[in-house]
């Protein structure tokens, strides 16, 4: 990714609809540059789809929790039968398979907290294969909103 590439990519991050010449204009470059750039983006998987964003508030999903979930017997089938399961759950923002204590972090947002532990009570704790969970609340989440490449670092020499 060189310079321009990486401009593309910010700028496309902080608005996916703006059209190729207004993208070329802020950029500085041809309109026909700007589209070959964006498709090689695209083909290389850089740049991997344009979404929008939605305001969990506005759909009345006011809570946010992350759920610490721990599975047993501790299996690649056990993780992903929970993992087909839980994905598709429509409280389900993310999901996460870690290491460490916990085997998942499953991101949810709810309407409230009764719907929270509905949620915990009805469709995490009813599982077999669940032998702990815990939830932590969040008050509030920020992100970088535009990602940028790392810098590479020189390997070092022996």
């Amino acid at each position: 990714m060189d310079e321009l590439d990486s401009a593309i990519v910010r700028h496309l991050q902080r608005d996916a609809r703006q059209t190729n010449r207004d993208l070329a204009r802020a950029l500085g470059v041809a309109p026909s540059t700007c589209l070959e750039r964006v498709r090689a983006l695209r083909e290389r998987g850089v740049i991997a789809g344009y979404h929008a964003e939605i305001s969990l508030p506005a759909l009345g999903r006011h809570v946010q929790a992350l759920l610490h979930v721990q599975v047993r017997p501790l299996s690649r089938e056990v993780i992903e039968s929970f993992k087909r399961y839980v994905t598709p759950l429509p409280e389900v923002l993310s999901v996460f398979v870690v290491a460490g204590g916990d085997d998942f972090l499953v991101h949810v947002a709810v309407p409230s907290v009764d719907a929270l532990h509905a949620f915990l009570m009805d469709k995490v704790s009813k599982r077999r294969e669940i032998v702990g969970f815990r939830s932590s609340i969040i008050y509030q989440h920020s992100r970088n909103q535009v990602l940028a490449p790392l810098p590479t670092r020189p390997e070092s020499s022996p």
